[in-house]
């Protein structure tokens, strides 16, 4: 897989709110090139495969609810310094401590409604990019 890649995933909360246009411009403004996407609606199972990392934590089963409560979109973004840039774009966890002009500060209503995920690593972005997307639907 190319260098330069990270998994973003637009959550129920920023699709229900009408938020993804506006988030895709910011990716973009921001030199990010979408080279795969796609809108789902995953299963608590799905959703739950995608989250194992986390499952022994108190907040699993409400974040497995949440994830799959609605159509999510699903983008891999490559970048210079991808997973990094976008964890600073996105913004802190909690929208109230994230710094101005972060997706998270513009659209988050909450903690647990924080609008937008990205991949923490680029060990887990390739392991995340593969749960969703086939070699056949990157293109790079």
């Amino acid at each position: 897989m190319p260098a330069g890649l990270t998994l973003s995933i637009i959550k129920p909360d920023g699709v229900a709110q009408g938020n993804v246009g506006d988030i895709l411009k910011i990716l973009e403004s921001n030199e990010f090139q979408i080279r795969a996407s796609k809108m789902l609606h995953l299963t608590e199972k799905q959703a739950a495969g995608f989250y194992q990392v986390h499952r022994s934590k108190s907040f699993f089963k409400d974040l497995i609810r949440y994830m799959s409560s609605g159509p999510i979109v699903v983008l891999v973004l490559q970048g210079t310094n991808a997973v990094n840039r976008l964890r600073d774009l996105m913004g802190a966890t909690d929208p109230q401590k994230a710094e101005k002009n972060t997706i998270r500060k513009l659209f988050a209503t909450s903690i647990e409604k924080n609008v937008i995920h990205g991949s923490d690593s680029e060990e887990n972005a390739v392991t995340e990019i593969h749960y969703f997307f086939s070699d056949l639907e990157l293109l790079v």
